[in-house]
């Protein structure tokens, strides 16, 4: 199985300077998308610094054997370049006042194969489309999500709540975090998408199947979704990171190499 993938970001259409950064790199199939909060240009130094940190580490783990490692190996991994992106962001916002209090969502991906290592923190997401059927496979860290959990409200007062942005856990905003890991099987044709809240405050899950469903290339995809959240308002920076699983083509053609074969024997 192989990957492409296509990511975009946008500052919306109220926001003056861009807080959201992400990364991927298609040689490893790792993916990163992280949305920074914090006065002044903090957000952008947090999110910047947990993309940078975890692109560097990752990939050289990755690139040194990572790809052979086992999915619990990745996920170990995972959870300490995690921890290590947190302590750096936090240190440096106990170390410079202009930083006091900067923090970043977070959303990280390995594709490996036909198996997706996925770790978040905050309330960036990830859907995956397999079919037609678009599913939320991360569950946000947010006060919003708690109350929905708690039967104190409905999904619909959940997407017009004043309170969406309220997240429960962050990098940097605290010594220690942890990040949520879980393994994901990948099928051919699987669709994911990863995006910060600057999208899916936006938009409503349907939408956003709506315009993933439709035929086009992920950049046309990726392209339309940040459109359609800048017309809905665009309150927020926005970002989507998309990545399409397909047959590795070279493994297709082996493949029928050895039936011509056995048919012709």
């Amino acid at each position: 199985m192989i990957y492409d993938f296509c990511g975009q970001t946008h500052a919306g259409m109220t926001r003056k300077n861009n807080e959201d950064a992400l990364a991927f790199d298609a040689a490893t199939g790792l993916c990163i998308l992280a949305d920074g909060m914090g006065g002044y240009n903090a957000g952008e130094v947090a999110s910047g610094m947990a993309v940078a940190f975890l692109t560097s580490e990752m990939n050289h783990w990755l690139s040194q054997g990572g790809r052979q490692a086992t999915g619990r190996e990745v996920r170990k991994a995972l959870e300490i370049c995690v921890e290590n992106a947190n302590h750096s962001i936090f240190s440096a916002a106990s170390a410079s006042p202009e930083f006091a209090g900067m923090g970043t969502t977070l959303v990280v991906g390995v594709f490996q194969e036909g198996r997706l290592l996925l770790g978040h923190v905050g309330d960036s997401r990830c859907y995956r489309l397999r079919g037609q059927v678009l599913q939320q496979i991360t569950k946000d860290h947010s006060l919003i999500q708690e109350q929905l959990d708690a039967g104190l409200i409905t999904a619909e007062q959940a997407f017009n709540s004043l309170n969406r942005n309220l997240v429960t856990r962050a990098l940097g905003i605290e010594d220690m975090t942890r990040a949520e890991v879980h393994e994901h099987r990948v099928d051919v044709g699987d669709l994911y998408l990863m995006c910060s809240d600057g999208l899916s405050d936006m938009l409503t899950d349907d939408s956003i199947a709506e315009i993933v469903r439709r035929a086009g290339t992920l950049a046309h995809k990726a392209g339309r979704l940040i459109e359609a959240a800048n017309e809905a308002g665009g309150r927020d920076n926005i970002s989507v990171l998309l990545a399409r699983a397909k047959q590795d083509p070279s493994r297709r053609g082996l493949l029928s190499r050895i039936l011509g074969k056995y048919g012709a024997d």
